[in-house]
C-alpha cells in the first residue's frame, strides 16, 4: 500500500471518530445571506467580517401536502359487435376486401368533416329502388363512425314494412320504432351493440306506417336522439316505391342517397332526388361498382398492402 493510500485510510478513521459539530451545523442553518455581498450573478462575494451576516430565528419548514393526481381519462374498450355470419366479407368489421373498406372510410371521413363544420348529424339513408344496398351501406357507415372515429351512433330502422337492420346484427326485432309511434313504449328500447353503437329496431311490421312516421312521438324521438348521440342514421324504404322515405327525410337534416351502378335508371334517380329535394342531398353513394373500374386498382398490390 502506498503512502497516499495509507494517509487517506487514516484520515477516514479520524473523521469517523470525530464528534459531530452540531452547533456549527445548526448555526449555519439559521443565517441568511445579506444581498449586499452578492454580485450581479447572484454569487457570494468574500465577506470581510462576520458583520455581513444577520442572525434570524429558525423557522419551521412547511410540509407540502401531497395531493393525488387525477386518474387519466381512459376510453372504454370497444367490445366486438355481433353480425350475421351470412354477411362475412360484406361488413367493415369482417374480412372485407381492402379497397371496399377504404371507400367506407372515405365516406365516413367526408361526413365527419362536414359534421365539424356544423353540418348535419341526423341523416336519412335511402335509394330509388329495391336491392341497391342501402341497408348494408348504412350499417357499414354506422360501424365505421363508431369503431374508427369512436362517435356515438344511433342506427334507426324506419323501414316498417320490411325491416332488415336487425338481421344484419343478429338481434331480435323486438319493440322498436313502431311501438314508439303507437305510444306502446314510453322509453326508446335501444339495443346496445357496442359502447359507441346503438340500434333501434323497426318493431313489428305494420301495414300502414304513415301515421307512425308522422307522429309526434317519432318526431320527438329523433330530436331527443340528436341531443344524445353524435350521429343519428335512419334507414328507410326506397323513395321510388313508397312515400315513407320522404316523411322520414323531413325529420332529419340531410339525405344520403345510394345508387346501384349500372342498374337504376337515370330518370328514376332524377325523379327521386327531386321528390326529396336536391338541397337536402348531402351526398350520393355509387354502389356495386366493378372493382376493375376503380382507379385505386391501378396501384395493384402496393395499394392493397398499404391498407393492411
Amino acid at each position: 500500500m502506498s503512502r497516499v493510500d495509507e494517509a487517506l485510510r487514516l484520515a477516514q478513521r479520524a473523521a469517523l471518530r470525530a464528534p459531530r459539530d452540531t452547533a456549527v451545523t445548526d448555526e449555519l442553518r439559521t443565517h441568511d445571506v445579506d444581498p449586499s455581498i452578492l454580485d450581479r450573478f447572484g454569487a457570494e462575494r468574500p465577506a470581510k467580517s462576520l458583520d455581513h451576516f444577520q442572525s434570524v430565528p429558525a423557522q419551521p419548514m412547511p410540509v407540502p401536502v401531497q395531493q393525488s393526481a387525477p386518474a387519466p381519462r381512459v376510453s372504454p374498450p370497444l367490445r366486438a359487435v355481433r353480425y350475421s355470419p351470412a354477411l362475412e366479407g360484406k361488413l367493415v368489421i369482417s374480412q372485407m376486401v381492402p379497397v371496399a373498406m377504404e371507400q367506407y372510410r372515405r365516406l365516413a371521413a367526408v361526413l365527419h368533416d362536414l359534421r365539424l363544420e356544423n353540418g348535419p348529424k341526423t341523416l336519412t339513408v335511402s335509394s330509388a329502388s329495391l336491392h341497391e344496398g342501402k341497408t348494408l351501406t348504412i350499417a357499414n357507415l354506422a360501424l365505421t363512425l363508431s369503431e374508427s372515429y369512436h362517435q356515438r351512433v344511433l342506427l334507426i330502422d324506419a323501414d316498417l314494412r320490411r325491416p332488415s337492420v336487425h338481421e344484419v346484427f343478429g338481434v331480435e326485432n323486438g319493440p322498436g320504432l313502431a311501438d314508439i309511434g303507437r305510444g306502446a313504449a314510453v322509453r326508446p328500447p335501444y339495443v346496445e351493440l357496442s359502447s359507441c353503437l346503438s340500434l333501434l329496431t323497426a318493431g313489428h311490421a305494420v301495414a300502414n306506417p304513415l301515421a307512425i312516421l308522422t307522429s309526434d312521438q317519432v318526431r320527438a324521438l329523433v330530436a331527443d336522439a340528436a341531443s344524445k348521440f353524435d350521429w343519428v342514421l335512419i334507414d328507410t324504404p326506397p323513395v321510388g316505391l313508397l312515400p315513407d322515405a320522404q316523411l322520414v327525410a323531413r325529420l332529419t337534416e340531410g339525405v344520403l342517397f345510394v345508387i346501384a351502378a349500372g342498374v337504376t335508371p337515370y330518370a328514376l334517380i332524377k325523379r327521386c332526388i327531386a321528390e326529396l329535394g336536391a338541397d337536402r342531398i348531402v351526398g350520393t353513394v355509387l354502389n356495386r361498382v366493378e372493382r376493375r373500374t376503380l382507379p385505386t386498382d391501378n396501384y395493384g398490390s402496393y395499394y392493397a398492402d398499404a391498407l393492411r
